[in-house]
């Protein structure tokens, strides 16, 4: 998916019912020639190579390329999905 606002996009890892924006717009699956206008309350950006999941773990989206607009999902912040720690090796 590409964000319309930003140069974000994301491949869908897992998914749920819901929304996914960037940037506070939807993001789409062709971008328009025109990018519209990023909201302030989603402009953290995103990072490539990262995975970001909402609150509850429906969504799974990992970024294949970093923009300025933030992920959501029904209007709520997607998270930066935590590595999981590798075994101990004693």
């Amino acid at each position: 998916m590409k964000s319309a606002v930003c140069d974000t996009e994301v491949m869908v890892i897992k998914a749920g019912t819901g929304q996914i924006a960037c940037g506070g717009v939807p993001m789409v699956e062709e971008r328009s020639g025109e990018k519209g206008v990023i909201d302030p309350a989603f402009a953290g950006g995103t990072m490539m190579g990262k995975r970001y999941t909402d609150a509850a773990a429906t969504f799974e989206l990992l970024c294949v390329k970093p923009g300025a607009g933030s992920l959501s999902v029904d209007g709520v912040a997607a998270q930066l999905k935590d590595a999981k720690p590798l075994p101990s090796s004693d």
